[in-house]
């Protein structure tokens, strides 16, 4: 009997998992194809062949999916910054690849541009699901030499803040987009490498991404692993 209410449980909850991940993957899709503010909630449940109100079963609005959706984005982008970098020598560089390819894509991709007026959402959802990778950075490249960092999560945090606000100022028109390799340099100048530095950093040819993976496990790997 309890064998078999164990054996129930454990089916529900992979139901569920599979439930919420078609959501998400549906949400992803839709919201890549009509933008966050044309996708309806409808849509999203058809397009994971579940009931209308099902999906307010695991998010209570569209809003609430939305960030779900933008955090799967950030640690997909994460993984693929990390696909790069890997191939890079110098440390410093893979923190500067990094924020500086955050910060184009939240203005370039609609998906993120539309939610940057909820910037104190964001900036938290990408000190969450991009810190470890850009903590462990600054931590490498300060071991390294190459940057003099004593707080790493500070410098994240603050720097997560200063990207959305970057963006936000430049899709609204407050900042050129041609200001983006100066915020770029003024954010390196946080981790202590000196003006002149920071500014050769961001400067740096950068080389492709590889294509979205349309994982929608965010956070499953959060771990980046030693180099």
């Amino acid at each position: 009997m309890v064998d078999g209410q164990v054996r129930e449980e454990g089916r529900v909850a992979r139901r569920q998992r599979r439930n919420r991940e078609a959501l998400i993957a549906a949400a992803r899709d839709v919201m890549t194809e009509k933008g966050v503010e044309a996708a309806t909630m409808l849509e999203i449940a058809e397009r994971a062949d579940v009931g209308a109100g099902t999906v307010y079963n695991y998010f209570k609005s569209k809003d609430e999916l939305a960030i779900v959706v933008l955090e799967s984005l950030m640690h997909d982008l994460a993984i693929r910054i990390e696909a790069v970098t890997d191939t890079f020598s110098d440390p410093a560089q893979v923190y500067a690849f990094g924020i500086r390819t955050v910060l184009d894509t939240a203005i370039g991709d609609v998906r993120w541009a539309q939610m940057l007026n909820r910037s104190e959402v964001i900036a938290d959802a990408m000190y969450r699901v991009m810190g470890p990778f850009a903590i462990r950075d600054l931590r490498l490249a300060s071991q390294a030499g190459r940057f003099e960092v004593a707080d790493a999560e500070l410098v994240w945090r603050l720097t997560t803040h200063a990207i959305i606000g970057a963006c936000l100022a430049i899709t609204v028109g407050l900042l050129p987009a041609s200001a983006a390799e100066q915020v770029i340099a003024r954010l390196l100048g946080m981790t202590g490498i000196g003006a002149s530095a920071a500014a050769e950093l961001a400067a740096r040819p950068r080389p492709a991404l590889g294509p979205e993976t349309g994982d929608t496990a965010a956070g499953k790997r959060l771990g980046r692993r030693p180099r």
